[in-house]
């Protein structure tokens, strides 16, 4: 769970982690005390100095230890709970990498020019790889030891769109669910802003514009690494 000065939000989002799961908040230099409402409420605390949102959840990435593994915003706008049957499908192994399609719940709770952005991004994201989806949300699951294969290497917005990118051309099986969207606590870093949802479209272009990897297919029986 990336974490950017969400205190407020953070015992509303840890109190549905389910049960048996273990929390990683990983703080990107909050100056309002979320490591230690994070550290108070159960969750394992990473400190991340890098500023970036690809750093914060690589940074969670690798000091998970779980076979599978989750991402999730701490602002409030998603439900950790909706991620119980992503992790059953992954682990099942009925899919490789399961994405949230967000479903706004109240009027205002996602503003038009993250929505414009976000579509223009999938209509990118599917001339590049063929995958035919609608959302670049945050809440996703799949394998750790396979997400650590991809080799990912933006530390900044283009995170997310790098993840999907390495897996289709790895040949994974890439799912997306319809999850309710609700009204974040507080002012989004990236999408509270137009200009903060455009550089965030600028990173994402240039994760586009990489050339296919060699990315390591999922270690599912009869998949090779």
């Amino acid at each position: 769970m990336p974490c950017l000065d969400e205190a407020a939000a953070l015992p509303w989002v840890l109190a549905r982690v389910p049960a048996g799961w273990r929390a990683i908040v990983v703080d990107n230099g909050s100056t309002d005390g979320s490591a230690e409402v994070a550290r108070s409420l159960g969750a394992t605390v990473v400190h991340e100095p890098r500023r970036g949102f690809g750093a914060a959840c690589h940074a969670g990435l690798t000091a998970a230890d779980a076979d599978v593994v989750c991402f999730c915003d701490c602002d409030g706008s998603l439900d950790p709970r909706d991620l119980e049957p992503f992790v059953r499908d992954v682990a099942a192994g009925r899919t490789d990498l399961v994405l949230g399609r967000r479903r706004p719940q109240a009027r205002g709770t996602w503003p038009a020019h993250a929505r414009a952005g976000n579509l223009a991004l999938a209509r990118m994201l599917r001339r590049r790889t063929g995958l035919r989806l609608h959302d670049l949300g945050p809440l996703r699951a799949a394998r750790r030891a396979d997400l650590l294969a991809l080799a990912l290497t933006d530390r900044r917005s283009g995170y997310p769109l790098q993840m999907v990118v390495r897996a289709a051309d790895a040949g994974w099986r890439v799912e997306e669910r319809d999850v309710p969207y609700l009204p974040r606590t507080g002012k989004s870093k990236v999408t509270g802003t137009w200009r903060g949802t455009w550089q965030a479209v600028r990173d994402m272009r240039a994760v586009l514009a990489e050339p296919p990897g060699t990315a390591a297919r999922p270690t599912r029986e009869g998949w090779t690494r």
